[in-house]
């Protein structure tokens, strides 16, 4: 995800600080990852100096001066491009799961083991992401929908590759 351009997004509602941009995209998107200040503010610092936000004013206080941030129209041109252009689809077509049945078929490990392990920690993800979606709001629900959609397609292949494992070992071993 591009953070200049969700702060960009953020800011076009209102001017913020940058202790309120950080705080606005935790709580929306960064649930499992919290951004940094030290990140908050170099991405603040770099969209300052590519002219798509400017400081909007400087508050006083007892600590160091507070910043308020407010989008530019070239920044509202940049979010405007970005949210219009399509998000390349991620085909996994190298997967290091995939890398790790191969090593183990080819070190002679056990293949088998690695796919139930890795079925289970699945399992055990998508267990958590329902609990989270059902006390969740809308913004939990669909982040939790889209993430244990993957999941259910990661599962599907870890049961196609399990039945498959001695074709695959066979192949592997060639």
């Amino acid at each position: 995800m591009s953070i200049g351009q969700t702060f960009l997004g953020l800011l076009e509602a209102s001017p913020r600080h940058g202790y309120d941009l950080k705080r606005a995209y935790d709580e929306r998107f960064g649930q499992a990852r919290p951004l940094h200040f030290g990140q908050v503010y170099a991405t603040l610092s770099r969209l300052l100096r590519n002219g798509l936000v400017e400081v909007d004013s400087v508050e006083s206080g007892e600590g160091p001066e507070r910043k308020r941030y407010a989008i530019t129209e070239a920044g509202v041109t940049d979010v405007q491009r970005w949210l219009s252009q399509p998000e390349k689809p991620e085909p996994y077509l190298h997967s290091t799961l995939y890398t790790k049945v191969v090593l183990a078929l080819l070190t002679g490990r056990s293949a088998a083991d690695l796919l139930d392990t890795q079925r289970a920690e699945h399992l055990r993800l998508m267990r958590e992401l329902t609990r989270r979606k059902t006390g969740g709001d809308l913004a939990d629900q669909l982040i939790c929908d889209h993430a244990l959609f993957h999941l259910e397609a990661d599962l599907r292949w870890l049961e196609l590759t399990a039945a498959r494992l001695d074709e695959l070992a066979v192949a592997v071993r060639r």
